[in-house]
Parts: C-alpha cells; sequence; structure tokens
C-alpha cells in the first residue's frame, strides 16, 4: 500500500469507526426507546380495556338489577334477566355470558350450543382450566382473567381477558370480555413502525459514512495530487542542483588536471626526452643527464603528492582508517598549508564522532570541507576555529572564523549563488540532522547538529 493510500485509510477509518459506534448507541437507544414506548401503549391501551370491561359489567349489573334485587328466584325472572343480558351485545364479538357455580353454561349468546353443557373440565389449547380460573376470580371479589377463547368472527381460538362477577343470589357467574389479538394487531404495527424507523435511521447514517468516507478520499486524492506536484518541482530542482554539483566538482577536477597534473606531466616528459638526448650525447652532456633526471624525479613526487590532494578531496581514506576527528584534524592541518588563514581543530571528549555511521561522518566531513572552502576563497579570514562536540545525546560540528560575514539571507534566494550551502543543508536534513548558519561583519559561523539517536 502507497503512502497516500495509508493516508487516506487512516483518514477514513477513524470516519468509519465513529460512525459506526454512534449507529450502535443510535440502535441501541432506538431499540430500548421503541420497548419502553411499547410497553407504554401495551399498559395504556390495556388499562382503557380494562376500564371499558367494568363499564360493561357495570351496566349489564344495572340493567338487571331491579330483576335482582326484587328477591325472586324463579325461573322466569331469570330467564328475563338472561334475555335482557344476551341482548346487550357490543360488535360481533363483545357480548356477556352466565356459568352456574358448578360450570354449566346458562347463556351464551354467541355459541348456543354451549349452553346447558358443564365446561367445569373445559381447558384451552395451552391446559389451563379456563372456568374453574373465572369462578375462582369471581368467588374473590370478581376481577380479570387471561384466557383463551373461540372468537366468533374467526372461529379461531384467541387471547382473551374477561372480566366477571359473582352473583351469589342466584347462583350465577356473570362476565364479558374483549379478544386480545386487535391489541396484539397493533402492537405489531408498532413495532413494524418503530423497525421501520430504526431501519431508516442505519440507512442514513450509512449513508452519510459513505458520503463522508468519499469525501474524506477526494480531498486526499486532491491534497496528494497537488503533494505531488510540488514533490515534483521540488525533486527537478534537487536534481538541477545535483546536476549543477556534479558539474561543478568535475569542472575542479578537470582544472585541477589540466593545469597542475597535466603541465607537470608534460613537464616530466621533456625532461626524461632530455636526459635520454644527454645519454647519446658526448661526455659533458652525459655528465649533465643525472640533474635532468633528478628534476624530473623531483616534479613526479610533486605529481604524486597533488594525485594524492585530489584523492583526499573526493574520498579521504583517513576518514575510512581513523575515524571523523582524525579526518578533520587533516583536514585542518591541509588547509594551514594552502591558506594565509589559519585554523585550529579541538574534538571534545577527544573520542567524539567514534561509532558514527560512515554516511553520517562523510556528511560532516563534507560540511566542514565546504565550510573551509568558503573561508578560504570568500571571507577573508585570518583565523578559524573547528570543534567536534558530543554532549546531550547529540554531535556538533562547528566551524567559525573572523572574517567579513555575508548576506546569507540574500546568498540562499539567489537563484544561482548559495549552492554550496543549500548542499550542506540538504546534507544535513537527509541525515535527520539541522545546520545552522550566522553571518555578521564579525564572523561566520557553520553549526551543525545531529542527535545520536538519529544515527542509529
Amino acid at each position: 500500500m502507497k503512502l497516500r493510500q495509508k493516508v487516506i485509510f487512516l483518514a477514513i477509518t477513524p470516519l468509519i469507526l465513529a460512525l459506526c459506534a454512534i449507529a450502535f448507541a443510535v440502535r441501541h437507544q432506538a431499540i430500548t426507546l421503541a420497548e419502553q414506548q411499547r410497553a407504554t401503549i401495551q399498559q395504556a391501551y390495556l388499562a382503557s380495556k380494562e376500564a371499558e370491561l367494568k363499564h360493561y359489567v357495570t351496566l349489564a349489573s344495572h340493567s338487571i338489577a331491579s330483576l335482582y334485587q326484587s328477591g325472586r328466584k324463579d325461573g322466569a325472572t331469570q330467564e328475563e334477566a338472561k334475555r335482557i343480558l344476551s341482548a346487550l351485545s357490543y360488535g360481533d364479538d363483545g357480548y356477556f355470558f352466565i356459568y352456574d357455580l358448578q360450570g354449566k353454561s346458562l347463556m351464551h349468546p354467541r355459541q348456543p350450543e354451549l349452553v346447558g353443557q358443564n365446561l367445569w373440565e373445559l381447558r384451552d389449547a395451552e391446559g389451563n382450566l379456563t372456568i374453574q380460573r373465572l369462578m375462582q376470580r369471581a368467588k374473590g371479589g370478581g376481577g380479570f382473567e387471561r384466557y383463551n377463547w373461540i372468537k366468533p368472527s374467526t372461529n379461531k381460538s384467541a387471547p382473551k381477558l374477561g372480566y366477571v362477577i359473582l352473583m351469589p343470589e342466584w347462583g350465577w357467574m356473570m362476565g364479558t370480555g374483549i379478544y386480545m389479538d386487535d391489541v396484539d394487531q397493533a402492537l405489531a404495527q408498532v413495532d413494524a413502525q418503530q423497525s421501520r424507523n430504526i431501519r431508516s435511521t442505519m440507512e442514513l447514517i450509512a449513508g452519510i459514512a459513505i458520503l463522508g468516507s468519499l469525501l474524506v478520499a477526494a480531498c486526499g486524492l486532491v491534497l496528494n495530487l497537488r503533494e505531488l506536484r510540488v514533490a515534483d518541482a521540488k525533486l527537478k530542482v534537487l536534481a538541477q542542483r545535483v546536476v549543477e554539483s556534479q558539474e561543478e566538482e568535475r569542472a575542479r577536477l578537470s582544472r585541477d588536471l589540466h593545469d597542475g597534473i597535466s603541465q607537470w606531466l608534460v613537464s616530466i616528459k621533456l625532461q626524461i626526452e632530455a636526459g635520454i638526448a644527454r645519454l647519446a650525447g658526448n661526455a659533458e652532456q652525459k655528465e649533465k643527464a643525472p640533474a635532468t633526471f633528478e628534476r624530473a624525479a623531483e616534479q613526479l613526487n610533486k605529481v604524486l603528492g597533488e594525485v594524492r590532494r585530489i584523492s583526499h578531496n573526493l574520498r579521504p581514506a583517513i576518514l575510512d582508517d581513523l575515524g571523523l576527528a582524525a579526518a578533520l584534524d587533516h583536514l585542518v592541518h591541509e588547509f594551514n598549508d594552502s591558506s594565509s588563514a589559519q585554523a585550529s581543530f579541538t574534538a571534545s571528549p577527544a573520542a567524539a564522532g567514534e561509532g558514527l555511521p560512515d554516511m553520517v561522518n562523510t556528511v560532516l566531513f563534507r560540511i566542514a570541507q565546504e565550510a573551509l572552502t568558503n573561508c578560504e576563497r570568500h571571507a577573508h579570514a585570518s583565523a578559524v576555529e573547528v570543534s567536534l562536540r558530543e554532549a546531550d545525546k547529540a554531535v556538533e560540528l562547528r566551524i567559525g572564523d573572523n572574517g567579513g560575514g555575508f548576506d546569507f539571507d540574500g546568498i540562499v534566494l539567489h537563484p544561482q549563488r548559495g549552492i554550496g550551502l543549500r548542499n550542506m543543508t540538504e546534507r544535513m536534513e537527509a541525515i535527520g540532522g539541522s545546520l545552522h548558519i550566522t553571518s555578521s561583519p564579525a564572523g561566520t559561523v557553520v553549526l551543525a547538529r545531529l542527535g545520536l539517536s538519529s544515527t542509529h
């Protein structure tokens, strides 16, 4: 996975996780609220039904109160009471029923076939003794009882809420009931509506999550494209600087080879040819031949020294053999030999720079080399101090001179100048360090600092 893809992934993942957490919390709260709402509706619905049943039974009691309170227990009076109660129906499934204390059905307007039958042992689909439970409730002072009974309108067993009272003077149990399947249907509709609401809420959150993810991905893509263009531009500038640095180094090597080594080799060649010619001459010429070869040998030694100098500038062997401190000390001695300014080198502690990676040693050496070259060419300084120090879990290379200084900001911003300064800065950034340059008429200080933790 590419870096920009990882960035987009890391940006989208917390958003998705947060929206999932929100969705889970919303769903949990919605379900809890739906359950509470269902319980409230059910309780309120049942309360209204119970009040309705009590009103029905009270109305039925009042309709036959004159007959019941007359004190007559003859069959005609009771039959009149049954006729009145059988006529008090409310809807297809609302009716009154009467049983005697032994469980015999005395009146059932919707199921006349049950009249005259003893239903004391009747059990519903769940195995409950329906009539016995109703009788027990009536003898206990009357009240509500849940049971299953055949619903007249559908001719199927359905849950029913009954309310019964005892009429002890006649030995009757009278009551009525409301079928609860309508309540269950109403609650099922409530549940379905709540489920649809929860589902629509989850779909909305999912839509927001998808839209947010696409928006983050789009923003990330735009940012990546923009950063890619900026990075390409910086890469092109860096590549140009590298090419310029390479060309500058090649030009310097070409000058060193042409102006120094090449001319000396031509001179040596001419002297060797002259010496050979003298060896073939007379006795006087033969006597001068050794002096010619001696001068050629001296110039050859100078050529070897120049080759060592160029090789040292390209990659000092002492840096690999003895370490950074020794290489810097040797560089300072070479600077003193070739410059009118005098430089000094100190290492604190003496073992500073030991154990650093080769890349770090090379970068610090090149920075010191570039800084001393600038001192010799531009600073017009008389004294230069080079120090290598390890402290506070960091290594610091400091090069300070007492020259005239320069306009640092102007040099850095100039498109064709300050290549060496930019190269030093980029070298330090490449290894995770920093480079600070301060310049004033009193002198210039170059400070390269690198944390030791960055070298591992």
